[in-house]
């Protein structure tokens, strides 16, 4: 069986995350911003489990599980911060969150 060079997954990675870099800066959409933080800890589990499998190790694996359940945490965090949010300005614009105070 085939394996693919690590060079690819780690070159596929950076440009993921490169993406996902670009997406958090220019949106204004906190749906859009959440979303690019997602494509960016999907990136860095990729590198890892591509270092993981060059070297034969199941560390990679396991960092990716601790990836996915940081962005589970984040995606529940994120999506009741927008539904306040929306509930309170009617708009899920990232500068709206600037006037908000508690």
């Amino acid at each position: 069986m085939a394996s693919v060079p690590m060079e690819y997954g780690l070159l596929l990675a950076a440009a993921l995350f490169a993406l996902g870099l670009i997406g958090l800066i220019v949106r204004r959409n906190i749906v859009f911003i959440l979303m690019s933080l997602e494509i960016m800890l999907n990136a860095a589990g990729l590198a890892f489990v591509s270092a993981g499998a060059r070297w034969a190790q199941a560390d990679g694996q396991v960092m990716y599980l601790f990836i996915l359940s940081m962005a589970a945490a984040e995606v529940a965090v994120g999506l009741a911060l927008v539904l306040r949010l929306y509930h309170h300005y009617k708009t899920v614009d990232a500068d709206a969150a600037s006037q908000m105070r508690g």
